[in-house]
Parts: C-alpha cells; structure tokens; sequence
C-alpha cells in the first residue's frame, strides 16, 4: 500500500474525528455546516442541498428472510422551475462522488441511456454502453431529462 496514501487515509481519519468531537453536544450543527459546503454558490435550499448529500453517501443495504436483496441507494430526482440550480447541484454531485457520470437527456432515448448500437470503422454494429452502464455502482446525473 502506498504510504502518501495511507497518511492521506489516516489525516482524514483524524480531521472527520475532529469534527464529531467538536459537535459532540449539537449534532445537528455540525450537519448543518457539511450540509452548507454543498453546492457553495447556491444560497439557502437546505432540504435540495441535504438530500442530495444523503443520495450520495447512500445507505445500507439489506437482505430479507426470504432472500431478496434491498439496495440502499436511493434515487433522487430534482424538478423545479428554470434557474433554481438543479443543474448546479448535478454537476456538484458528479464531481464530488468517486464514481460519476454526468449527461444531458435533451435528445436522448430511454435506450440510449443503456446502451446504444454504432458501426464501427469496419462498418460492423457494436453496442456502447450508456450513461447508467457507465456510472453502474455510482452515480448517473442526467441533467434536462425529457
């Protein structure tokens, strides 16, 4: 294991210790103070910004008696009029989870978000994977859905 790697793991482990400790009595306050480094250059929005911040770190998840598998991810969708920072609060949620994708839906098909067929320069049809391919064990922002 790299050392450089394992100070940064052991410095962050130390900073987010930190933090609790320092919040041990209000909680709450020290949520409120990750949930305002969310999305910076977006005034207030509290609730957008703190489900967006629980989308991402996600949840965990579950197998029933019977054996069916719950996933502790949950989805988010963001609807609201133009200019409230829906697209701000993607390209947020993109750059800060380990493994993104972030693409536009203006044009684009249900399938095309799978997978999509192409010649190649041999002029034979290959399928490309699509955005929620792409992001599978991640995070799929698609920004103008229509």
């Amino acid at each position: 294991e790299d050392k450089g790697t394992q100070y940064i793991a052991d410095e962050l482990q130390r900073d987010f210790s930190a933090f609790w400790q320092a919040h041990q009595q209000h909680p709450l306050l020290g949520r409120n103070e990750i949930v305002r480094c969310v999305c910076p250059r977006l005034y207030g929005m509290f609730h957008v910004k703190l489900t967006l911040l629980l989308s991402l770190i996600g949840g965990v998840p579950r197998t029933e008696k019977s054996g069916m598998r719950i996933r502790g991810e949950s989805h988010l969708l963001l609807v609201g009029d133009a200019g409230t920072g829906k697209s701000e609060c993607l390209r947020f949620g993109s750059k800060v989870a380990s493994r993104a994708v972030l693409t536009n839906g203006i044009g684009t098909t249900s399938a095309g978000l799978t997978v999509t067929a192409v010649r190649d320069s041999s002029g034979e049809w290959v399928l490309e994977a699509g955005a929620l391919v792409l992001a599978d064990g991640g995070v799929c922002c698609v920004d103008e859905f229509e």
